[in-house]
C-alpha cells in the first residue's frame, strides 16, 4: 500500500482505517459498517500482497461529518 499522506490527517478527527481481512467480502463489509457511522471516502478495491494471506483495504474516515444517508 502507498504510505498515507499528511493531508489524510492533517487535523483533529480525521483518520485513516487499513483493514486486514480473508477475502474481499470481509473486508468490504467492515467499510460498509464504517460508513454507517461515520463519512468514508471508501476504497473501491482490496489489495493482496502475494505469497500473504488475505487482502487489504485502506477507507478515510471523516469523524467531524455525519454519514450520508
Amino acid at each position: 500500500m502507498r504510505p498515507i499522506n499528511d493531508a489524510h490527517v492533517a487535523e483533529p478527527g480525521l483518520a485513516v482505517v487499513e483493514v486486514a481481512a480473508a477475502d474481499d467480502e470481509t473486508a468490504f463489509a467492515i467499510q460498509e459498517m464504517l460508513a454507517t457511522r461515520y463519512a468514508v471516502a471508501a476504497a473501491d478495491r482490496t489489495t493482496h500482497e502475494p505469497g500473504e494471506p488475505g487482502v487489504h483495504l485502506r477507507c478515510y474516515l471523516d469523524l467531524r461529518q455525519q454519514p450520508d444517508a
